[in-house]
């Protein structure tokens, strides 16, 4: 597979999973994607936005450019962490793609206006997946390349 010639840093980012199997799967399939990127993982929602608001042991961690982001977590589902992101003026602009094994999971978010810019059913289909990724990494260029 030939990769795309990109200017500028990979992307980055954070997926926020508790299954470490699905988080494996998910990961995988980025890297079989022609979108170089950096994934960071975080495993409950609590720590994502510790993590996006770079909170204690993360203070140093990059800013995502995309957030794929798991429903069903530990501590803080994905509902409540996507309504603080887009409640936030610093993290409203990062895409949020979100991962579900229901697509029931689309309409609850869109009933409560959390805008999320794809959803994406568990297992993760690849091809749709990578679909996804590009299309996302091709609208951040479209204003912005990313600096090295």
């Amino acid at each position: 597979m030939l990769r795309e010639k990109l200017v500028g840093r990979p992307m980055e980012v954070l997926l926020v999973e508790d299954d470490l199997e699905d988080a494996g799967l998910t990961i995988a399939t980025l890297r079989e994607g022609q979108v170089p990127c950096r994934v960071s993982l975080v495993r409950d929602g609590e720590e994502a936005l510790a993590f996006l608001r770079r909170e204690a042991h993360f203070a140093r961690v990059p800013r995502p450019d995309m957030i794929l982001l798991d429903m069903h977590m530990p501590k803080k589902d994905g509902r409540a962490v996507l309504a603080e992101i887009r409640c936030d003026p610093k993290l409203c602009r990062i895409p949020v793609v979100v991962l579900t094994a229901s697509l029931t999971h689309g309409q609850i978010l869109k009933d409560e206006n959390l805008r999320a810019e794809s959803f994406l059913t568990k297992p993760v289909d690849r091809e749709h997946f990578h679909s996804v990724v590009k299309l996302l990494r091709k609208f951040m260029l479209s204003d912005v390349i990313l600096p090295s």
